[in-house]
């Protein structure tokens, strides 16, 4: 009833936005305003701190990169124009374009590059390798920073290319001199959109206005990459939680595009006039089965195994999309259908084996230590899955305490280490874009560097050092035998469980039109109105 209750109130306040929203839109041409349903609410805005993709969405309005990816997957220049590298391949020497500014009117220098880019390698699994083959930074002029290398490395521009969480966003040097375990406390960047911080509500509305000032490159726009050109005056995120009224609010005109329709609503979305339904993720995404290796009773690999025997990935993606044309199994941690999948994944087969499971757990002594699962209640793209992970722990033999709340703050909570019967945890659920984990130096998940790495703390110094190996290594057979080693250590170590993966087309207005593909992130760049 309690539940239902706060329901109600959440479609109240999301009404009353609305009506609020549309007196605002008036002092503007309805087709220079674009009202966007993200797919969760924007709580945590430093896209550095945390790996959440609706924060990696924000950061990308506000934010620039020295490099994108485009629609090719190759890497090209953004805020860079022009870079070159010695025949010994030990120095990387890049140059700014002129003309880039920060939103408080101060130009991109290069001392706030190299201050932004060691805040990201604090935290980025991929940032940290690089800086493991950098020896310094140098800085000669305020346009010019180069990377005087150790040895060669192979990732260079794969790194600072890297398209999502997370991603070398550059902020100037005074904000991104706060420590990557802390949150920054300003949101400025030299993007094509400002943040109006005095507009944003938690919970309700995120507003950005275009950026007159913004240095758009002249190349047409692919993927991330090339121009970024503006065509609204003014975006707004609107937090809408329950999925029919967002349904609702898109059907009548009151927003332009929602990110990710729940899945029970496509077979009406592609009925409904004015509506139309479209992918900017093609390649789609993997769900994720996480535990904390900290605490008891997942700081033991064979109980931590045991629920990877338990786990069965064909009730996950029924329950949770059950659109068999958006979903497949799949072993790998490397999604199937990119260059690293291998589904040689030893005792885990993908399929429930509860007997098996309570054989493990006899042997590896499990005392019946609840599991403290998180369950996301708002971001219907993975509500569902804690619930059939109950389930299937549970017909194995684990007890399972499940505890709901909003995916804000489950991401908060997911960053404490403290024990899970003092507000920490032991299992949550994820999902990532086939791009952010088709490779062992993208996927956060594989940052085992202990208290240092991804939620979960997996202190696993053998994946480090075959990263390592992965980053000198030549492309195609190497990588791929390296990358298999990796996978190899992931079940045997039972660091984190694949559960399968699906697609989540979006749907927008019949008006819009303009819609980039860019791997799993929405930009509002390119878009326009009829």
């Amino acid at each position: 009833m309690r539940r239902s209750w706060f329901k109600v109130i959440g479609v109240v306040l999301a009404a009353s936005w609305l009506g609020l929203a549309a007196q605002a839109q008036n002092a503007l041409p309805a087709n220079k305003v674009f009202r966007f349903v993200p797919h969760a609410n924007l709580a945590v805005l430093d896209p550095i701190w945390t790996t959440a993709y609706v924060t990696r969405n924000h950061a990308y309005m506000v934010y620039d990169t020295l490099f994108s990816e485009d629609a090719k997957g190759d890497i090209q220049p953004q805020m860079v124009q022009s870079y070159t590298t010695a025949k010994d391949g030990k120095t990387w020497t890049f140059k700014l374009r002129p003309g880039l500014e920060f939103h408080d009117g101060k130009p991109v220098t290069s001392e706030d590059v190299a201050a932004s880019l060691k805040r990201w390698a604090s935290r980025d699994a991929m940032g940290g390798i690089l800086f493991g083959f950098i020896d310094k930074i140098e800085t000669p002029d305020a346009s010019t920073f180069r990377f005087v290398m150790k040895e060669p490395c192979a990732i260079v521009l794969d790194a600072l290319g890297k398209a999502s969480s997370n991603v070398p966003f550059i902020m100037p040097a005074r904000i991104a001199a706060t420590p990557g375990t802390e949150q920054i406390k300003e949101h400025i960047g030299s993007g094509p959109f400002i943040f109006k911080a005095d507009e944003f509500k938690p919970g309700s509305v995120a507003v950005y206005l275009r950026n007159p000032k913004y240095v758009s490159r002249k190349e047409a726009p692919s993927g991330l990459a090339g121009g970024r050109p503006v065509n609204f005056e003014r975006v707004e995120w609107v937090i809408i939680r329950d999925p029919q009224t967002q349904f609702n609010a898109l059907q009548a005109g009151e927003v332009d595009m929602v990110e990710q329709p729940s899945f029970e609503q496509y077979e009406s979305l592609k009925k409904t006039a004015g509506v139309k339904v479209d992918d900017f993720s093609p390649a789609g995404y993997q769900y994720v089965m996480r535990f904390n290796h900290l605490h008891a009773p997942f700081n033991n690999v064979k109980i931590r195994q045991a629920a990877m025997l338990a786990i069965g990935q064909q009730a996950f993606i029924n329950t949770q999309v059950g659109i068999p044309d958006l979903v497949r199994a799949c072993r790998s941690i490397y999604p199937c259908g990119t260059p690293l999948a291998d589904e040689n994944t030893g005792y885990f087969t993908g399929v429930a084996n509860p007997a098996k499971a309570r054989e493990l757990l006899k042997e590896a002594g499990y005392d019946g230590t609840p599991i403290v699962m998180m369950r996301p209640t708002d971001l219907s793209a993975i509500t569902k899955l804690p619930l059939v992970a109950k389930q299937q722990l549970e017909a194995a033999g684990f007890k399972v305490d499940l505890q709901q709340m909003d995916w804000a703050s489950l991401v908060a909570r997911r960053a404490k280490k403290e024990p899970p019967n003092q507000g920490g945890w032991n299992m949550f659920f994820t999902t990532w874009t086939a791009q952010d984990i088709g490779s062992p130096l993208s996927s956060a998940m594989l940052n085992a560097k202990g208290a240092t790495g991804w939620f979960g703390w997996q202190d696993e110094p053998r994946i480090e050092s075959l990263k390592a190996k992965f980053a000198r290594a030549h492309e195609g057979p190497a990588q791929k035998k390296i990358a298999s080693e990796i996978q190899a250590l992931v079940f045997e170590t039972a660091a984190f469980a694949p559960l399968g993966q699906y697609r989540n087309p979006t749907a927008l207005r019949s008006n819009v039109s303009g819609m980039l593909q860019t791997a799993g992130i929405p930009v509002m760049w390119g878009l326009s109105k009829n």
